[in-house]
């Protein structure tokens, strides 16, 4: 009886050590890295970065269809925005069968954009676009 007790003790101390420290582990993963920037320079991005947000300031043409596409912000990555205030653009990855994973997303009007953010990983994180 006491060894069963025992074991239950371990596992309720080990359960409670485990739910106190998950809290601080994914703070600290939502949290940009030391090196990472939360801004890029025009003349950083990759050169088909350069050619879409040149595209972008130009009014198009775009060579995706969905370039120009409303982007929602369901993530809220971006500053909180009406609906609609975000429209999205494809960086186009060489090698890549698809679209990749490359975005710019700006925000306001369409040829002279408020503000601008490149993301790498498909909204997983975003950095805004400075010139």
């Amino acid at each position: 009886m006491a060894r069963i007790a025992a074991v239950k003790f371990a596992l309720t101390s080990l359960l409670l050590a485990a739910a106190m420290t998950a809290p601080l582990a994914q703070a600290r993963a939502d949290r940009p890295a030391a090196s990472s920037s939360t801004t890029v320079h025009v003349a950083e991005l990759p050169i088909q970065g350069r050619e879409t947000y040149e595209l972008i300031r130009q009014g198009g043409p775009f060579p995706f269809d969905k370039d120009g596409a409303v982007f929602g912000n369901r993530e809220r990555s971006l500053p909180a925005e009406r609906r609609g205030y975000y429209r999205e653009y494809t960086v186009a990855t060489p090698g890549s069968r698809d679209r990749g994973a490359r975005r710019i997303v700006c925000g306001g009007p369409a040829r002279v954009p408020q503000a601008c953010y490149y993301t790498a990983d498909h909204y997983g994180s975003f950095r805004m676009i400075v010139e």
